[in-house]
């Protein structure tokens, strides 16, 4: 086995080593982003090379996180019986989806794309706001019902099976 394989990434609360449940992965992956379009939005106008090397780490991160929700987290949302008021699992995770399509098309373009280009920015910010909003849908609306319908061992099983998918996971839009 190569490096890296074999090696499960756990949290230490209160000194006791946990696995990480599934949404609190997802969250993490949120505030990840939030940081790196803080620093893109805080880079000057003529920071090229700056806006490409945040751009490629928010293209990884994205593509990255894409994936793993796709492959494993949205697939447990969609069975699970609604609970509450709102909408249900499946009409959010189709939404969820959509959004997640627009944004890939807006990152493969980035993948190739020169910062000098005049729509560089543009549709970086494009992307900065669809995952804000849907960062913010998620954390709002699908994690508290995701966590309502299942249990404490569901949910750190799903976000141990989440992290071993982040390891395979393609990196860039062009290898998805």
């Amino acid at each position: 086995s190569g490096p890296g394989q074999g090696h499960i990434r756990v949290h230490i609360l209160d000194g006791k080593e946990t696995t990480v449940d599934a949404i609190t992965l997802l969250r993490e992956d949120h505030d990840n982003v939030r940081k790196l379009f803080k620093q893109f939005e805080g880079a000057g106008d003529e920071a090229h090379a700056e806006k490409r090397r945040i751009v490629d780490k928010i293209i990884e991160e994205l593509t990255v996180h894409a994936f793993i929700e796709e492959e494993l987290f949205y697939p447990t949302v969609k069975g699970l019986d609604a609970q509450g008021g709102g909408e249900e699992p499946e009409e959010l995770v189709k939404e969820a989806e959509e959004e997640h399509a627009q944004v890939k098309t807006l990152l493969a373009e980035l993948e190739t794309m020169d910062p000098t280009d005049e729509y560089f920015d543009a549709k970086v910010t494009v992307v900065i706001d669809n995952v804000r909003h849907h960062a913010e849908e998620e954390e709002g609306e699908m994690f508290p019902k995701v966590r309502d319908a299942m249990g404490r061992n569901e949910l750190q099983d799903l976000g141990q099976r989440m992290l071993e998918a982040k390891a395979k996971a393609p990196r860039l839009p062009s290898e998805a």
